[in-house]
Formats: structure tokens, C-alpha cells, sequence
């Protein structure tokens, strides 16, 4: 009697959605000390910065959009050096490799850290919002003006400015592919910039438009004119998605080992 051998079955192996990267990426901004202590950091600022206003601001000024508008500024100056860990730190601490061999598509891991960094800029819009509403009560109670006032516009610009702030980091981390470089290259590339443009007058229409504390501080407002808004594009343009792009290219060649 002849015996029939039977192939094994074998379990298809699906790979893993991008909801499910994006989950383990943002995992890993907290799971790191670094991380974690950099939004730890950044809430406690905020919390200080409510608190100094409710002590020191005139009256008048302590209001909701006051409150809402100073608190975003720890967020703005802090998340992108939060992006920038996001990417680097596959390479600094050489999980690379075990990353990208789970996903050999590595557009996918980048796409999930993009969207990652997004959305923790996401939330620090709601935390700022939950500090200017804690102020703006306080304020309410202690004799302040307590006004609850706030222009849509401004909810929506504050929306940008984090976004925008955050993948400026993640850019620069793609491009550099080294934490201290990054962070060095992001913090110090546009305040050299600004500063030259300042001094060197052939090159003050050009800060105008290529200088992002001048092209994203309006961002803080809740009126934005068409040729601010033109200002900003070219500059985000310049600073972040040409670095993104040349960065996401590097990334995809390096080798990793």
C-alpha cells in the first residue's frame, strides 16, 4: 500500500496595515526615555507658561485664545525634536535592521512614523486646548476676564503650525539620519538663516519668504492674509518638503547595518 505524504498546509502571512505601524510607531515615542520625558516636558512648560499668565497678565489679556496661543509654543519649539528622535533613533540604537527586515517595504515604516508624529501633534493641539480651558476657568474665578471667546481660524492655524513644526523635525531626521545632527541642523539652520537675512540687506526680501519664524508666527493668530499664507507655502516648502522628500530617498538607499 503506497503511502501519500501531503504537503503541510501553510498560513498565508499578511502583511501588517498601516494602522497597525502607525500604532507601534507611536509605541515607540513614549517607550523611549528620551521620548517620554520630552512630552512630559513639554506639558509641564505649558503648565508653567498658564501659570505665569494667570499670576502676572493683566486682566484683560487672561482669555482663552491668550491662553490657547501661548500654550502651543512648547509644543511648537519641542515636537519636532520629538520627529526627529522618531526616525533617528531606529539608527542610533540599531533597530533598523529588525525593523525594516518585519518590513522590507520601507516607504510603509516611514509613512507610519509620518503619520506617528502627526497625530501626537494632533494631540498637542487638544493639551493645549485643555490648559487655555484650565487657565481661562481659573481665571474666570480668580477675577480675570475668563472670556471663552475663540476664532475657528485659529483652532485650524494651530492645527498647521504643530503639523508643520513636527515634520520639519521628521524631515530633518530623514536627511541627517543622526540625532544630534538633526536636532543641531534643525535648531540652528533657520535662526542662522534668520540672522543673515536680518543683517544682509540684499537678502531681506528673501528672509521675508524663506525665514519660518517669520512666515509661521501669524500661524498663532486667527487672521492670515493671502500673501502671508503665500510666504509660508514657499518657506515650508524650502524647509520641509525638500528635506522630506531628499530624506525619504536616502532612507530607501541607506544601508543599514
Amino acid at each position: 500500500m503506497t503511502t501519500v505524504h501531503t504537503a503541510p498546509e501553510v498560513t498565508p502571512v499578511h502583511r501588517p496595515s498601516l494602522a497597525r505601524l502607525t500604532a507601534v510607531e507611536l509605541r515607540k515615542l513614549v517607550d523611549t526615555r528620551a521620548g517620554r520625558w520630552l512630552l512630559v516636558t513639554i506639558g509641564l512648560i505649558s503648565a508653567v507658561i498658564v501659570a505665569l499668565l494667570l499670576v502676572y497678565a493683566e486682566a484683560p489679556e487672561q482669555t482663552f485664545t491668550v491662553f490657547f496661543s501661548i500654550a502651543l509654543l512648547p509644543a511648537g519649539v519641542l515636537l519636532p525634536v520629538l520627529g526627529i528622535l522618531s526616525i533617528t533613533s531606529e539608527w542610533s540604537q540599531r533597530t533598523a535592521l529588525t525593523t525594516f527586515a518585519l518590513v522590507p517595504r520601507r516607504e510603509r515604516v516611514i509613512a507610519a512614523k509620518l503619520v506617528a508624529v502627526v497625530l501626537a501633534a494632533l494631540g498637542s493641539v487638544v493639551t493645549s486646548l485643555a490648559f487655555a480651558a484650565a487657565g481661562t476657568a481659573i481665571a474666570g474665578a480668580t477675577g480675570g476676564a475668563g472670556s471663552w471667546r475663540v476664532e475657528g481660524a485659529l483652532l485650524a492655524h494651530a492645527v498647521v503650525f504643530q503639523v508643520a513644526s513636527v515634520l520639519m523635525g521628521a524631515a530633518f531626521g530623514l536627511l541627517l539620519l543622526n540625532t544630534p545632527l538633526a536636532i543641531v541642523a534643525y535648531l540652528v539652520l533657520p535662526i542662522v538663516w534668520s540672522i543673515v537675512g536680518e543683517v544682509v540687506r540684499p537678502l531681506h526680501r528673501a528672509a521675508e519668504w524663506l525665514d519660518t519664524g517669520r512666515t509661521m508666527e501669524p500661524l498663532l493668530t486667527a487672521e492670515v492674509t493671502v500673501g502671508q499664507w503665500q510666504r509660508l507655502a514657499v518657506s515650508l516648502l524650502v524647509w520641509m518638503v525638500v528635506p522630506l522628500v531628499a530624506g525619504m530617498v536616502r532612507t530607501m538607499r541607506q544601508e543599514v547595518a
